[in-house]
């Protein structure tokens, strides 16, 4: 996935009338403000109101369901035959405007912008970003995603990354 393409994506939904977070590995770039490595996919938070139109409109540029085993209504991935994914998360909001259902997305994480290709784009905050890429088996990307935004942002390293230091 490159930075063109993601571009193409965010105007694509754009142009639909649907509101897209990045989140994960180019979500981590548009903070930055710069690419700092491939990208299999495009990771994107919705609204889970917005799938069908999602739906359709990647279906449109020939996008079709990739069966994975966490593919859930909530969450799934769809991709096209030039081996593109986006990674969809999605959310619903209670009365009090709070993320319930879906993926757990603090409000304020959805607030983050940034840029890809000096465009500007919605994405996970710095801080929330950093605090999602903990909790699970961490590998080098994370450690170069997650010590960058710390560098960056002044954040505190983790101390889970710790043996990515040595």
């Amino acid at each position: 996935m490159t930075a063109r393409d993601v571009l193409q994506l965010m105007t694509l939904f754009e142009q639909a009338h649907i509101e897209v977070i990045l989140d994960g590995g180019w979500g981590v770039d548009a903070l930055l403000g710069e690419q700092t490595r491939t990208h299999a996919d495009l990771d994107i938070v919705l609204l889970y109101q917005d799938v069908p139109r999602l739906r359709e409109t990647l279906a449109s540029k020939s996008y079709t369901d990739v069966p994975r085993p966490d593919t859930r209504p909530v969450n799934f991935v769809m991709g096209d035959a030039h081996g593109r994914q986006v990674d969809i998360h999605t959310y619903t909001l209670d009365r009090e405007n709070h993320p319930e259902q879906g993926l757990d997305y603090p409000l304020e994480s959805l607030r983050g912008t940034g840029s890809i290709l000096g465009h500007a784009v919605r994405c996970i905050d710095a801080r929330n970003m950093v605090q999602f890429h903990t909790g699970y088996t961490l590998d080098q990307d994370d450690y170069l995603d997650v010590k960058a935004l710390c560098r960056r942002f002044g954040l505190p390293l983790p101390p889970e990354y710790a043996r990515f230091e040595r």
